[in-house]
């Protein structure tokens, strides 16, 4: 038997059947099964039977690093498309059979050729690493790309990022960039060797979201389980709430600022805005990427040790406190905010709803001790947000307080 081989392995009453994956060690048998999994058996232990040969040219997968050939049309718009790694621009290596994040920008274009016609493509890595690994640096550096993307002639540009963190760094350029066309952040719960990814229909909309009139920060992923529409988040209002669910991200306190109606390859993807946005070239492209890279966030529960925020207010430039309710953390912790003498900033574990410290005596006392109140910012933004106040603006206390980039809602209200 050869890797590419379709068999079947027999293992302790379990059948298992799919193609043979290259295994990194000679005592595994890798197969590729077809729901998209790969399960590694034990060799000595498997019983193998070759149900057809060479149904996949393992080794031309491999080695094929052919160019994409990308024509210009003048009647189309330019979009740029920046790849940070995650599973959107991941493949199967298929010597070990794990997936990785190994796509260049123009793979993209070669693994989604439903992008094809939709506009005149630019690309360019700025990073190749999953979003776990992001960083405050990488977001200063992708800013830059962005802005000189835009300089460029971009019409819009399309960030492929991973999921996992993807709302921090939507956030981050929200606020580094005054930006005259939109920025649309799209990834992938699925990896591309999965019979249900979504990364096809997400590149799709993302890209077409590229071309709209709103000129913000989006986060462009499935509306539903089902592949009929994305949905488009503001980048500093946005949250992954589940695992692994394509549907995963949600607009926190009201419905998303817009959808994409995916339909086919041949057909017109419509996109439509629910509430006001800012219009395509009402801003003057301009870079602030000052980022105070000491600031934590700390999430109270209780019982917990008051030592703890001592040990990450320790050398911090700023704090964000993640409280229960309207704001709260045990009044033992008053004295100890009041003495460290660096913003201290709240939210609320609370989805929903804004802080609100004025309503209990230990409000009223965290107010006196000098924290600032977050309004209805999600912690995770209220952080990005407090790094960048720290580095660009005069007041600390009276940047938190204001809206810079659809952060902070007017009022919250039930809105289902």
């Amino acid at each position: 038997m050869n890797a590419g081989d379709r068999v079947r392995v027999e293992r302790a009453g379990q059948s298992y059947e799919g193609v043979l994956l290259p295994s990194s060690t000679p005592n595994h048998v890798v197969v590729k099964l077809d729901g998209g999994y790969n399960v590694g058996i034990d060799r000595d232990e498997a019983d193998v039977d070759v149900l057809e040969s060479d149904v996949y040219d393992v080794e031309s997968a491999q080695d094929e690093q052919g160019s994409s050939e990308i024509e210009f049309d003048e009647d189309l718009p330019t979009v740029s498309l920046i790849s940070t790694g995650g599973t959107i621009a991941s493949t199967v290596d298929y010597r070990t059979g794990a997936v990785t994040a190994q796509f260049d920008a123009e793979d993209v274009l070669r693994a989604v050729p439903d992008l094809a016609g939709m506009a005149n493509y630019r690309g360019r890595v700025v990073a190749n690493i999953l979003s776990e690994n992001m960083t405050p640096a990488v977001w200063q550096e992708l800013a830059h790309a962005v802005e000189e993307e835009i300089e460029a002639g971009a019409d819009g540009v399309v960030v492929m990022h991973g999921t996992d963190t993807m709302q921090f760094t939507a956030s981050a350029l929200a606020f580094m960039l005054d930006t005259p066309v939109p920025i649309v952040f799209t990834g992938s719960q699925r990896s591309a060797d999965r019979p249900s990814s979504d990364n096809v229909m997400n590149a799709v909309c993302a890209v077409e979201a590229a071309k709209s009139d709103c000129a913000e920060v989006l986060v462009c992923m499935h509306a539903d389980e089902s592949d009929d529409r994305c949905a488009l988040h503001r980048g500093t209002r946005v949250r992954k709430n589940h695992t692994s669910r394509r549907d995963a991200f949600e607009t926190v306190g009201a419905k998303p600022l817009g959808e994409v109606e995916y339909g086919a390859a041949s057909e017109a993807n419509e996109v439509t805005f629910h509430r006001e946005y800012d219009e395509r070239g009402a801003a003057e492209l301009a870079l602030h990427d000052g980022l105070s890279t000491a600031v934590e966030l700390v999430k109270f529960t209780p019982g917990m040790d008051v030592s703890l925020l001592e040990a990450a207010a320790a050398g911090a430039d700023g704090i964000v406190l993640e409280g229960t309710g309207l704001g709260h953390v045990n009044t033992a912790w008053i004295d100890v905010i009041e003495d460290l003498n660096i913003p201290v900033v709240m939210t609320s574990q609370c989805i929903e709803g804004r802080v609100c410290d004025r309503v209990y005596d230990t409000g009223r006392d965290l107010l006196d001790a000098g924290v600032i109140e977050g309004e209805d910012m999600l912690p995770g933004t209220a952080k990005v947000k407090l790094m960048w106040v720290l580095e660009n603006a005069d007041d600390v206390a009276d940047a938190m307080g204001e809206s810079l980039a659809g952060e902070i809602q007017d009022r919250s209200t039930p809105w289902l």
